[in-house]
């Protein structure tokens, strides 16, 4: 396995950005609530006017129905999220914050704007869209890797 491949680089990135969220202010004052809550939460409050469901979040973090599963259970217990039962299909379940979530969630967005303010530091507009669009592209060659296997 290479350090210089674009995998590992990727892998390393990730982990400097749950260590760089994991030591901001905020977080420190809710050790409870990991990253990837955050993360979730941030994609719940973007799409409030939306019904969002396990699947939604399955197919946006790119992780299987088990990981979320437990993802969302844990966030259950945690007072961040509730499932509500949709009239229309007794086995889907829309996710809900709590206000809980919502007042963390106030408190967590200057932590993450300062994450991606630092990520890109000394980049150029164009090259941060550049850099997006190369990021997409590998997302979908993966996913069509995975779906030919």
């Amino acid at each position: 396995m290479s350090r210089e491949g674009i995998a590992f680089k990727i892998r390393s990135l990730t982990h400097l950005c749950k260590r760089y969220a994991v030591n901001s202010d905020h977080f420190q004052f809710e050790k409870s609530i990991t990253a990837t809550n955050i993360w979730i939460i941030d994609y719940l409050i973007e799409h409030m006017d939306e019904d969002i469901y396990q699947k939604d979040l399955e197919t946006m973090f790119t992780v299987n129905r088990s990981t979320t599963s437990k993802v969302i259970k844990l966030m259950e217990q945690k007072g961040l999220i509730e499932r509500q039962a949709v009239p229309n299909d007794a086995r889907l379940k829309k996710l809900l914050l709590t206000p809980k979530a919502l007042g963390i969630h106030k408190m967590l967005i200057e932590d993450i704007t300062k994450l991606e303010k630092q990520m890109v530091r000394g980049f150029r507009d164009e090259e941060i869209r550049q850099l997006s669009s190369y990021i997409g592209r590998m997302k979908a060659n993966l996913q069509e890797g995975l779906t030919n296997d």
